[in-house]
C-alpha cells in the first residue's frame, strides 16, 4: 500500500453536526463504555459524510471522544483507502484498476477522467469533480466499476461514462447499474442456460420402468 497522508491544508477546528452526533451515539450505544473505542471506523465515516474528507481536527475530536491515542484513530484513517484525507469534489469519481477491471476498460476510463478532471486526488476550479483508482471493488463480473456517492456504475465505456459526467455537471441525478441493463450479474442478454422450457416443465419425463414389473399396475 502506497503511503497515505493527512493533507498540507487543515482547518483550524472541527465540530460534530447535531445529525451527526445523534449517529456517533447510536454507533457507541452498540459497544460496552470500555469498548467504545470499536467505533471508531463508523464514526469516521460519519465525519466523511458530514465534511466530504477526514481532516486532522477530526481525528483529534473523535480520539477526544472515544478516549483513545490520536495516534490510534490516525492508523486507522491511513490504513483504509475508503477515508479522504484531503478535500474531494462534490462528486468524487472512484474508479477500480484491478486487473478484471483493467482487462475491461478501466485504462480508458482513467484516461477520460485525466482529460476531464486532471491527475489523481486533483480537484477541478468549481469543485465539482475529483477522482482516484482504487483497488478490487469486488464486483469483476460487472468490469469496468466507477464507485459514485457510495454506489456502483458497471459496465462502463467511455462513452456511458462521459455521459455519467456530462449529468453530474449539470446537476441531474445519476442511476446506479449497469450501463447495459444488465440484471445483477446475469450473462449479457439474459440467461443463457436453461432457456428451452421443455427442460424444466416436465414434458419430456418418461414413466419409470423397473425389470419384472408390469408397466400397468
Amino acid at each position: 500500500m502506497s503511503v497515505r497522508r493527512l493533507a498540507a491544508e487543515q482547518p483550524d477546528n472541527f465540530a460534530f453536526s447535531s445529525d451527526t452526533m445523534e449517529q456517533v451515539r447510536w454507533w457507541m450505544a452498540k459497544y460496552p463504555p470500555e469498548r467504545k473505542q470499536s467505533a471508531v471506523i463508523p464514526i469516521l465515516w460519519l465525519v466523511q459524510k458530514q465534511e466530504g474528507w477526514v481532516s486532522e481536527p477530526a481525528i483529534r475530536t473523535i480520539a477526544e471522544l472515544l478516549e483513545m491515542a490520536t495516534i490510534r484513530v490516525l492508523e486507522v484513517a491511513t490504513f483504509y483507502t475508503m477515508f479522504h484525507l484531503q478535500p474531494v469534489g462534490k462528486h468524487h469519481l472512484q474508479v477500480c484498476g484491478t486487473t478484471p477491471c483493467m482487462l475491461r476498460g478501466s485504462e480508458e476510463l482513467k484516461a477520460v477522467c485525466k482529460r476531464r478532471i486532471g491527475p489523481a486526488h486533483h480537484v477541478t476550479e468549481d469543485g465539482m469533480f475529483s477522482w482516484e483508482e482504487m483497488e478490487c471493488m469486488g464486483a469483476c463480473v460487472n468490469a469496468p466499476i466507477v464507485a459514485i456517492h457510495d454506489y456502483y456504475h458497471e459496465d462502463l465505456t467511455p462513452e456511458a461514462f462521459e455521459a455519467l459526467m456530462d449529468k453530474l455537471a449539470r446537476g441531474e441525478p445519476v442511476e446506479p447499474g449497469s450501463a447495459i441493463k444488465r440484471q445483477t450479474s446475469a450473462p449479457d442478454g439474459g440467461s443463457k442456460i436453461l432457456s428451452d422450457p421443455s427442460l424444466y416443465d416436465g414434458s419430456l419425463a418418461q414413466p419409470l420402468k423397473l425389470p419384472g414389473l408390469p408397466e400397468k399396475v
